[in-house]
């Protein structure tokens, strides 16, 4: 049939050529060459043939606006300059050599430096550790600044989620954080920071990045990643949260963003129980009906993230976090899955779906729970799954696709997918659940976001497309989860 009809139209196309031909026979033969090259078909092009490419250009389908956006966003409270540099090679900057790994949960030296780097890079895991040492922290930052190719930028989860929304030219942005010169600099111009957050000296951290691949010693990284560590003393007390909330009643935001809550590690435990029942009473006088988003971070202390999840869950609205927060947070209150001691390779999509169905079923707002909590995003490195209650948010499939695609733009420093730089490592298959009889889902990825359901919670899974050889990582979570809520609306009845 196909080759009938190519060869009508080629008998068709003779037929016109040739009656031009007889009613203009002056014509030069020029013109009726070109009149014939125009009505030959130009050559067809083949659509994305590869699954990258397939994926790409599906979201692109899906990512809509919501009928309601934000116009007003306030963010706080943590926000540093970030010196990014190979960690392999300050370390060797530093003299120290390679060795075995070994994680510390605060760091008192640069051996526990070297130790902590070298068991988070054989992992291909970020961390977050912070530095006790006020003149030793002082030294290596400095060898770190001034070391070539350094690179500073914003940094802290609030100033990187203000700076990301701030890119929206039509939001107004208010950022809370200790704001030193170098930082104010930095920051967009859309960026409101008030008075009383501007500081006369910047808080530095430093972001040690490897590629995957990378080696050091015997040492060989399986992913490119970041461990970052600080003597952060103003954000490691949120001392902007007061100035944060009451900065609110003047600026009005539709939207609030609170990330921090991780710096505060590094302090005494009693420290940490009178501060978060400090943030509890902060985030109680924002307006009720504005949607609180809490964006978590690397942890090690089991019992400041169950007093966080105790006591500040059922306060706000929505959590942001990745693998190792998630599971961190099962095992500081024996929640599913908790006897696992780490992720093996990619998480299990069946296992990550538990752990937020149990907490939306314990810590989210129910008939019977006076909670606000309603939606969780979920990110690691080859998929997402946005977590909501159902009847509290719009435009959810959209949201978790535009997360998605902005890891692959950023980490590869690209204006879209570039699907050469790119790769699809999601599971082609996998269960929705192990606590209960999941369904078995094969991924197509000409229909990239997999929607199912469980009592009352409406699950959404898309891959990620892993860029190749990421340019920067530090920042991405901050970056999916922005992404995430610009494209989220709060339900009607909210």
């Amino acid at each position: 049939m196909a080759l009938w009809r190519g060869s009508a139209y080629v008998g068709f196309l003779a037929l016109a050529v040739g009656c031009v031909f007889l009613l203009e026979p002056q014509l030069p033969h020029s013109a009726l060459h070109s009149l014939w090259s125009a009505l030959q078909p130009g050559p067809t092009y083949p659509g994305p043939v590869s699954p990258e490419g397939r994926l790409a250009a599906a979201w692109d389908a899906l990512i809509v606006r919501p009928a309601q956006r934000w116009r007003r966003v306030a963010v706080g409270v943590n926000a540093c300059v970030d010196v990014v540099l190979s960690g392999v090679k300050l370390l060797q900057a530093l003299g120290l050599n390679p060795g075995d790994g070994k994680d510390h949960s605060i760091l008192h030296s640069r051996n526990d430096l070297k130790e902590a780097f070298t068991h988070f890079m054989g992992k291909g895991a970020a961390a977050e550790r912070f530095f006790s040492d006020k003149e030793t922290f002082h030294d290596v930052a400095q060898v770190a600044s001034k070391f070539p190719g350094a690179q500073h930028y914003v940094g802290g989860n609030a100033a990187l989620i203000g700076q990301k929304f701030a890119a929206n030219s039509d939001l107004k942005v208010l950022l809370c954080g200790p704001v030193g010169p170098k930082l104010h600099e930095l920051l967009d111009d859309n960026v409101f920071v008030p008075p009383e957050s501007l500081q006369e000296v910047d808080e530095f951290h430093l972001i040690l990045e490897y590629q995957a691949g990378e080696e050091w010693g015997q040492l060989k990284a399986p992913h490119a990643n970041r461990f970052i560590f600080s003597h952060d003393l103003s954000n490691g007390a949120m001392n902007m949260l007061e100035v944060f909330v009451s900065s609110l009643e003047e600026f009005q935001p539709d939207l609030v963003v609170l990330s921090g809550l991780h710096m505060m590690e590094g302090q005494s435990k009693e420290f940490q129980r009178k501060r978060l029942l400090e943030v509890v009473t902060s985030i109680s006088d924002i307006p009720v009906g504005i949607p609180i988003h809490l964006e978590l971070a690397s942890m090690t202390n089991r019992e400041l993230m169950s007093s966080i999840m105790h006591q500040v869950f059922h306060a706000v609205t929505s959590l942001g976090l990745n693998e190792q927060e998630l599971l961190f947070l099962s095992q500081s209150a024996a929640g599913p899955h908790s006897s696992l001691s780490s992720w093996s390779g990619v998480p299990d999509v069946g296992m990550v779906s538990d752990i937020l169905f149990w907490i939306l079923k314990e810590h989210g707002k129910s008939k019977s729970r006076a909670s606000d909590l309603t939606r969780i995003h979920f990110h690691t490195l080859v998929y997402h799954i946005l977590a909501t209650v159902d009847g509290q948010w719009a435009n959810q499939l959209a949201a978790v696709a535009a997360g998605a695609r902005v890891a692959g733009i950023q980490a590869c420093a690209t204006e879209t997918i570039d699907t050469s730089r790119v790769s699809l490592r999601a599971p082609h298959e996998f269960l929705t659940s192990h606590s209960e009889v999941g369904s078995r889902v094969i991924f197509n990825p000409d229909e990239p976001v997999i929607e199912w359901h469980r009592e009352g919670v409406s699950f959404h899974f898309t891959p990620v497309l892993v860029c190749k050889d990421p340019i920067r990582t530090v920042g991405l979570g901050d970056a999916i989860s922005t992404e995430g809520l610009l494209y989220s609306e709060v339900h009607p009845r909210y």
